[in-house]
């Protein structure tokens, strides 16, 4: 019998301060069976996502404790970032990898997620398969109007948190737990220092205006970097794969007279992601096969 095996992959508003996030990994690494295979820390999108893999039990509890480090160590109501988002712990979405449906994984991060609201008082809604309402399916529409929203949204019967206290917690704010299929989180950084040219690029290959199929795309500014960046989530890989995405937005960005600087991998990739191009020809010039998930699977 396969021994099932998912993915959890935490998100926290915490990208500057490196003893906080060695603090979460270590609440990650104590628990047996869990291997916490990659941190990836930003300073200008203030925010940290952990990748980490294991049992589904395994995998529960390592998020728990987490949740908990997190909870008690990041102050939202000093919050600034790029990113969007409504709480420290913002998102918390569980993969299965192998041997576990995604039902099963559904019921698990339910499962989770009451747990969590329960031990610390947070809102938390159910996004992705986990979903109990229509209108939540989409972290995108759970997270609209981010956490400055909260106090207003919590008060709307009709975004009553799924569990724990439709109470505005300024520390804490609100958490999506979830469960979904392997996403893939990829950046190409521009030589421009024009968010506008940045936005317009992200425009030109989301496929809520028309570009590439199943990818979200946003245009920000690094401005520790000085250069600005068009981040990207890959929904689904097997429709438009990391190449695919990479070729869309130097085209769009050559139309700009922009040149495409770097790619960055935030978390893993499958293999399969890369459709057999070289991480170099997508901008990857610092990867290691430690940033395949499949590197990570047993037997792979």
């Amino acid at each position: 019998m396969a021994v099932s095996i998912l993915e959890c992959v935490p998100n926290v508003s915490e990208g500057q301060d490196r003893r906080v996030v060695d603090q979460l990994a270590g609440a990650v690494q104590r628990v047996s069976g869990v291997r916490l295979a990659d941190i990836h820390m930003d300073a200008d999108h203030h925010r940290s996502v952990f990748t980490f893999l294991g049992s589904p039990l395994g995998v529960e509890t390592a998020a728990l404790a987490l949740a908990a480090q997190a909870f008690a160590l990041i102050d939202m109501e000093r919050h600034r970032g790029l990113h969007p988002r409504m709480g420290a712990l913002d998102v918390v979405p569980f993969v299965p990898l192998r041997g576990a449906t995604m039902t099963e994984v559904a019921a698990l991060a339910r499962r989770a997620g009451e747990a969590l609201a329960r031990a610390h008082t947070v809102p938390v809604y159910f996004y992705g398969a986990a979903a109990t309402v229509p209108a939540r399916r989409l972290l995108v529409d759970v997270r609209r109007g981010e956490y400055e929203s909260l106090p207003r949204k919590l008060r709307d019967p009709a975004w009553r948190p799924d569990a724990g206290p439709a109470r505005f917690d300024p520390r804490a704010g609100a958490t999506a737990v979830g469960a979904r299929d392997v996403l893939v989180a990829y950046n190409v950084w521009l030589d421009s220092r024009d968010p506008e040219a940045a936005r317009a690029v992200a425009r030109a290959v989301r496929e809520s205006a028309g570009g590439l199929p199943a990818v979200q795309a946003m245009g920000v500014p690094l401005t520790r970097r000085g250069l600005t960046q068009v981040a990207m989530n890959l929904l689904d890989y097997r429709r438009t794969s990391i190449p695919r995405a990479f070729d869309a937005v130097r085209s769009e960005a050559a139309r700009l007279g922009v040149a495409v600087g770097r790619g960055e991998l935030v978390g893993l990739a499958p293999r399969a992601a890369f459709e057999g191009r070289s991480p170099e020809s997508v901008g990857l010039v610092d990867f290691t096969p430690e940033k395949y998930l499949d590197t990570h699977l047993p037997g792979d």
